[in-house]
């Protein structure tokens, strides 16, 4: 499946080993936290591959776009949200 672009967010539900592979996802640091809702924004683009768990990000003006174990996502440079964590999430990402 393609990826797709919701409220700025990219998304790719399904990305393939390959792909995983070719942008080094493996390397990256990983982040986790528990269930819990907060405010964030980002200075920078961040990359992330979900390891386990759902979140639902809703971009400030924008539609909510939920995140899961197994997704490749992309949240832009400059964009403000909240972090609605339903189950504990623990991510691969990188900040470009």
């Amino acid at each position: 499946m393609a990826a797709q672009v919701k409220s700025g967010i990219t998304l790719n539900s399904s990305p393939s080993e390959q792909e995983l592979k070719a942008l080094g996802v493996r390397s990256w640091p990983t982040w986790g936290c528990e269930a819990s809702k907060f405010p964030w924004s980002y200075d920078s683009a961040e990359t992330a591959y979900v390891l386990r768990g759902r979140v639902i990000v809703t971009p400030d003006g924008g539609e909510p776009v939920e995140v899961k174990a197994g997704d490749l996502v992309t949240f832009p440079k400059g964009m403000s949200c909240t972090w609605d964590v339903k189950e504990a999430i623990h991510k691969h990402y990188n900040f470009s």
